[in-house]
């Protein structure tokens, strides 16, 4: 069963190079390996997401799923399974572009633009974000086996590991949002309280428990007033 796994591996990466690949794709191909080398332009990419204001969310979503595909594939399975490249093993195979230095499987570049596309898919609301980063995603599947760098199962796996680890990122910060502390004013305005958001949305139960205290101190006042009635009637 898995001398046929690699024998097929490589009869695809085989049929990429003699029925696939053309000059004019080349540059194409290498180019989505270069978004992917070392990291650096989605590196870029979640630091910008995280210094504006309003995408501040979504990059804190991003960045830990990279981090945590980033950890599972290139940190533990590359060095765990620890398979050659596909250039250096298949009889026959011509590599495309420069030769890579780690190894085979997972595919990094794979994994971390499903990363981004799945913790895309769980945050944001519009879904077709999303959805282009899916398209990329295997896109970027493809140019990895047509420049010869990556067996086919060395890109398939990514897309359930990277999956599993961006669930896994928001629901970590899903659980920090709903249970982190929320300051809130007191009615006198010269102190702060610290209360732990309840179930739902963050700070929703202390917006509820805010609002009671002003319709107690207005149910207070309107008491008073009509003490003071009354005491006037008396005298």
């Amino acid at each position: 069963m898995f001398d046929a796994i690699l024998q097929w591996d490589a009869d695809v990466l085989l049929f990429f190079q003699e029925h696939i690949r053309a000059s004019w794709l080349d540059p194409i191909m290498q180019g989505f390996a270069v978004l992917g080398h070392k990291g650096y332009f989605v590196i870029a990419v979640c630091l910008i997401l995280m210094i504006v204001k309003k995408t501040r969310r979504v990059g804190c979503y991003v960045s830990l799923a990279v981090l945590l595909s980033f950890l599972l594939n290139n940190v533990l399975l590359k060095n765990l399974v620890g398979r050659v490249r596909p250039y250096e093993a298949v009889s026959g195979l011509v590599r495309v572009g420069w030769a890579e230095s780690d190894k085979s499987f997972p595919s990094g570049h794979v994994a971390c633009a499903v990363a981004i596309a799945v913790a895309v898919l769980l945050v944001v609301k519009k879904k077709w974000p999303g959805i282009l980063l899916i398209i990329y995603s295997i896109f970027m599947a493809f140019s990895r086996m047509y420049l010869g760098v990556h067996y086919p199962t060395d890109v398939i796996v990514p897309f359930f590991t990277a999956t599993a680890m961006a669930f896994a990122a928001y629901l970590i910060l899903r659980y920090v949002e709903l249970h982190k502390p929320v300051r809130v004013m007191m009615l006198d305005g010269s102190s702060f309280r610290e209360e732990t958001g309840s179930a739902g949305e963050p700070g929703k139960g202390q917006a509820a428990r805010t609002e009671d205290a002003v319709k107690a101190e207005d149910a207070e006042k309107e008491n008073d007033g009509k003490d003071d009635k009354t005491d006037g009637d008396k005298v």
